[in-house]
């Protein structure tokens, strides 16, 4: 999402002269259909669509190829130590490029779908290759399948399709320093973060500035919660915790962490539970308490990359085991908390 932020700045400035879209792989790439590549006028590019085995090439002849319009080059990354010609640097396939000409109805849609995503509104591109005698043509919906643009010319090629997601949102729940690195990690992946906390010492833009916003708050009344947005609750303070948590399950994005001892956590999911009037097993299901996974290391910086790395897995569908907190253990753990005469016993 990050390399989308800086494709779109590129195209910003005016002076872009040719977009590069890998648009199909045959064996193993470094990058996913979809990569891109935006090159400038004076050589400046952004993006990658290898892992570097391919830009420089593609950056110096990229004007040259497309003097005739758009165009689909195919391009071995196998490893082959008699090639006259250094491509096969070992990744293991073949991919298909995608190059077209700026100052196109096309082009211009296309750059247009990636900056709309960025703010948030989804766009669903559909480009149908050149050769063979056709043109490249394109179409780009909304969310809704509304046409937003269509190309003048008859559709004829392949048909290539790319949904443009808008960025993870992050909302942090808390302006401790230890929420610095969490904001500053998830702005290098790109992500969309906001950050809130009641305390107005704490809760500054300067403290924050890869941030989009930072809010002074007590309610989250003024934020939207989707269930495509990730939550981590991490104030440190036990009032403002348990009110945060409380007012964010309903919402149930897609995910919500909890940053705290077990013993701490076990208390708050188990008073969450009563002000919600759901049973403790549902505030567990929707809750990743303690949060990050687990990869070792000490210190914010290390909370913060396990948490970022937790939020990425589970967010693309690709999370294993957790240690995530079981009724059974939250039970345990209030018990234990209540016999030690750490807390009173919370009426459920």
């Amino acid at each position: 999402m990050r390399e989308r932020r800086k494709i779109v700045e590129l195209w910003q400035r005016g002076d872009a002269v040719v977009l590069v879209s890998l648009v199909r792989v045959e064996g193993s790439s470094y990058r996913r259909v979809g990569a891109h590549v935006l090159i400038a006028a004076n050589g400046d590019s952004a993006g990658t669509i290898s892992g570097g085995c391919l830009e420089a090439e593609v950056v110096r002849k990229a004007q040259w190829m497309v003097r005739a319009g758009a165009v689909v080059e195919r391009y071995s990354t196998l490893f082959d130590d008699t090639a006259e010609i250094p491509y096969g640097l070992g990744c293991g396939g073949t991919v298909d490029l995608l190059l077209e000409p700026a100052g196109t109805a096309e082009f211009d849609a296309v750059m247009q779908a990636m900056r709309d995503a960025l703010r948030g509104d989804r766009r669903q591109v559909m480009t149908w290759l050149p050769g063979h005698g056709a043109a490249l043509a394109r179409q780009v919906r909304d969310a809704s399948g509304t046409v937003l643009f269509a190309s003048a010319a008859a559709s004829g090629g392949e048909e290539f399709t790319e949904s443009l997601e808008p960025p993870q949102r992050l909302i942090v729940l808390g302006a401790g320093d230890d929420a610095q690195p969490m904001v500053q990690m998830a702005a290098l992946l790109g992500w969309s973060v906001i950050v809130a906390d009641g305390r107005a010492p704490m809760a500054k833009a300067e403290r924050f500035p890869e941030a989009e916003r930072v809010l002074c708050t007590d309610s989250l009344a003024e934020l939207v919660i989707g269930r495509r947005d990730a939550v981590v609750v991490m104030s440190h303070s036990y009032e403002q915790d348990r009110a945060w948590l409380t007012e964010v399950l309903p919402a149930q994005p897609g995910y919500l962490g909890l940053l705290g001892a077990r013993h701490r956590s076990a208390l708050l999911i188990s008073e969450a539970a009563g002000r919600l009037g759901w049973s403790v097993e549902q505030v567990c299901d929707g809750l990743f308490a303690p949060v990050g996974m687990d990869l070792g290391g000490d210190g914010a910086e290390a909370i913060a990359l396990a948490t970022i790395a937790e939020i990425q897995a589970c967010c693309e569908g690709k999370l294993g085991a957790s240690r995530r907190m079981t009724a059974q253990m939250v039970a345990q753990m209030v018990e234990a908390a209540v016999a030690e005469r750490y807390v009173h016993p919370c009426p459920l």
